[in-house]
């Protein structure tokens, strides 16, 4: 132990009076601190310890243990009747410490002990510390503690006031006192604005800034920051220009802050090229100006950029790793959305819950039964299995993956229930064609008191849709409207276009589309064009595709739908006009593909695809099988194939077709008996739909294929869809 200029006074048998200056001076440790503090009292039988030794016992203590100040209470404790401006001090110390409930225990006892006052300067750090710790009540009662002392007009008091309202949430209150401060420095002004901003009021945010500079008080770089990040989250691209001008022309100091704010005020509002523009005139990339970029280039599909910036970064945080791996599952790339997840646990850092929202949704993306079981177990054995929304996307995920029945145990087994969770179950019941548990499970969800939502009714009417219950989807239409006050949106209409299109009640959905009170926007344009597609109805089908691409010139399927229209009516020339504009404007067809999981690894194939390593054994396969389903009566359907082609030519290219290829090779490696599941990113054509069904019955196998729109389960020659889909 270092030896203390006290240590004869330390020892002496006989003390006396110790000298302030000398002994506090002289400690430079915690526990030299505490030999005088003993030496003290020990003194104390003799001579009392004055207030001033004990107030430069009490700020030693600050200085020597700034994180534990439990032993500067202990010293304060000691002190009989404390000056009101020791009190303040250690209020203060305590107000800035990570346990700011300590500065209200130090209230409490302040106010128990007679003839200690407060005085203005008590209260700013005691809101402080309210705000800090959100104990509204305790900051309620400190308010009417300073307007009976007759404190609360005070400048600093207010603003203190102010804080500590928004800081408890109480937005309103904070306004109120802000409103009748007579004097509001730009400290004020940033803080009502940061309670405008934690309370998602953005517009509330702008308008108060145009307020502050009708005041004539000048925004610092922490208001602008504020203000800007505030048009971010608003979307308000306009005013977030208009800040950065009135930046410019004011000469303010863009500091590292104020620059980030920026960048990601454009990335947030899309505007991608401005945020690259200050993006790399930054010296230094701090993280979340990164973050802010891979968002953005994520949410505009450009996940390359996204990767780019993303691999540039040396240190990456938690929040920077879950907006890579949204990303990709929001940009249907969900493998390399799950790959990413490995690594990031390979580098040993641990998910949160946002994260395992992304996995999840990339795993529902992909489809791969195997991939979903091994997530369940990660977020049973992490700790996420009690998590409401965990346990929300568990369902939509097992159910995208083919697996009602997991979909519904893991429903089963929640504790809690809210909307989502059985609007989940319905909508899982819809995509496999199970239109019966999707109307059971609405109806039991009002018995137990859940109101349906908006989303609820898209799931129900969908499922009605997919089962050609057209009596039934009326009924529901109207009881959202008449009984559960909701007023249909566009997605709602869609799905009653869908639901009488679907079952050739064409003239009367097209009717709804020209009666409806809102404009008909693309998806139910393309519904109607896609029901006529199916039912042959081709003038009717040509207008809905010509009223679709009013809407979206460049929309591959309106245009390809419509080359299809005029390919059935060989009306070779139309047809060619059409793919001659899709080529000049660089449009192309979305390109089939089909997936299948085996052996916890995902293959992928297109049509024709020979790039798979058994392609040879794969195509020999198709040919054994095409010969078995020969012998039952199958003959491939052409009538898919919009192209002018000697019929033999087009039987090979529907013979292709990769949810085929996918299928051969499930049979060529799969156990014998086992299901067969294949993903699908277009609709399955009528000969692929025919074909699956002829080899459940003739090869014995349970085949589920997931389609744009909704899953097929195949079994024994039959399928779950009924030919209805």
């Amino acid at each position: 132990m270092s030896s203390l200029s006290l240590t004869p006074l330390a020892f002496s048998p006989h003390p006396t009076k110790p000298n302030t200056t000398t002994t506090t001076a002289a400690t430079t440790t915690l526990i030299q601190l505490r030999q005088v503090h003993a030496q003290i009292l020990r003194c104390s039988n003799l001579n009392p310890p004055s207030n001033s030794l004990l107030l430069q016992l009490l700020l030693s203590s600050f200085t020597l243990s700034p994180h534990h100040l439990d032993y500067a209470l202990h010293v304060f404790e000691q002190i009989p009747t404390p000056h009101t401006h020791l009190s303040n001090t250690l209020l203060r110390e305590l107000s800035r410490k990570a346990e700011p409930k300590k500065a209200l225990l130090v209230y409490e006892r302040m106010r128990r002990k007679e003839g200690l006052g407060v005085d203005r300067f008590t209260f700013p750090p005691l809101l402080k510390a309210v705000s800090k710790a959100s104990a509204l009540a305790e900051g309620m009662e400190i308010h009417g503690l300073a307007a009976k002392l007759g404190f609360d007009s005070d400048p600093f008091v207010e603003t203190g006031l102010v804080g500590m309202y928004a800081a408890c949430g109480r937005i309103l209150e904070a306004r109120l006192v802000f409103d009748k401060m007579s004097h509001r420095d730009v400290v004020t002004w940033s803080i009502m604005i940061d309670g405008y901003c934690q309370s998602g009021l953005f517009d509330y945010v702008l308008q108060l800034f145009e307020e502050m500079k009708a005041s004539n008080v000048k925004p610092d770089e922490i208001v602008l920051s504020k203000i800007v990040s505030a048009c971010g989250h608003a979307k308000n691209l306009s005013y977030g220009k208009a800040i950065h001008e009135f930046i410019t022309k004011n000469n303010i100091v863009v500091d590292p802050h104020l620059q980030s704010a920026l960048v990601t005020m454009y990335a947030s509002c899309g505007s991608i090229d401005f945020a690259q523009e200050l993006f790399n005139k930054m010296s230094t990339k701090n993280l979340i100006v990164s973050t802010a970029m891979v968002c953005a280039y994520s949410k505009l599909g450009q996940v390359e950029n996204a990767r780019m910036i993303f691999d540039q970064l040396v240190e990456k945080d938690l929040v920077c790793w879950s907006a890579m791996i949204s990303g990709y599952a929001e940009s249907d790339r969900p493998q390399e959305a799950l790959k990413l997840f490995n690594e990031m646990q390979v580098l040993g850092m641990k998910p949160d819950q946002v994260t395992m929202l992304s996995v999840i949704s990339a795993c529902a993306h992909l489809g791969a039964l195997n991939q979903a079981k091994w997530i369940h177990l990660y977020v049973d054995k992490n700790g996420f299995g009690r998590a409401l929304p965990i346990n929300n996307a568990l369902i939509d995920m097992y159910a995208k993956c083919g697996s009602l029945e997991r979909a519904r145990q893991v429903f089963e087994k929640m504790r809690r229930k809210d909307v989502i969770s059985w609007t989940s179950m319905i909508s899982a019941f819809a995509m496999h064609g199970d239109a019966n548990d999707a109307l059971n499970f609405f109806y039991q969800m009002q018995d137990e008191k859940i109101e349906p939502n908006g989303v609820t009714f898209v799931g129900v009417l969908y499922a009605c849709s997919h089962s050609g219950l057209v009596e039934e989807g009326r009924k529901i239409f109207s009881s959202m409207i008449n009984e559960h006050n909701i007023t249909p949106k566009h997605e709602h209409y869609g799905c009653m276009v869908d639901l009488l299109s679907r079952a050739n009640l064409l003239r009367e959905a097209l009717d709804l589309v020209e009666t409806m009170p809102l404009a008909p926007n693309v998806v139910i344009w393309g519904s109607l064009m896609a029901a006529c597609q199916v039912h042959g109805e081709t003038e009717l089908g040509e207008f809905a595709a010509k009223q679709l691409l009013e809407l979206e010139p460049d929309h591959d399927g309106a245009l390809v739908v419509l080359s299809n229209i005029y390919a059935k009516e060989r009306r070779w020339n139309d047809v060619g006009e059409v793919r001659n504009l899709m080529k000049y404007r660089g449009i192309s067809k979305e390109r089939g593909h089909s997936r299948i999981e085996l052996n916890n690894e995902v293959h992928e194939f297109l049509m024709a695809d020979r790039y798979h390593k058994q392609a040879d054994q794969i195509y020999e396969k198709l040919d054994e099988v095409v010969s078995e389903l020969k012998q039952v009566g199958y003959a491939p359907n052409t009538c898919s194939v919009m192209v002018d082609l000697e019929e033999e030519e087009k039987k090979e290219m529907v013979l292709c077709h990769s949810e085929k290829l996918a299928l051969c090779y499930g049979l060529i490696s799969n156990a014998k008996g086992s299901c067969i599941r294949i993903v699908k990113n277009l609709r399955i054509c009528e000969d692929c739909h025919t074909f699956m069904k002829l080899v459940s019955k003739v090869y014995g196998r349970e085949i589920v294929v997931r389609d744009r729109t909704r899953f097929h389960h195949c079994k024994n020659g039959d399928c779950s869809c009924k030919d209805y889909w």
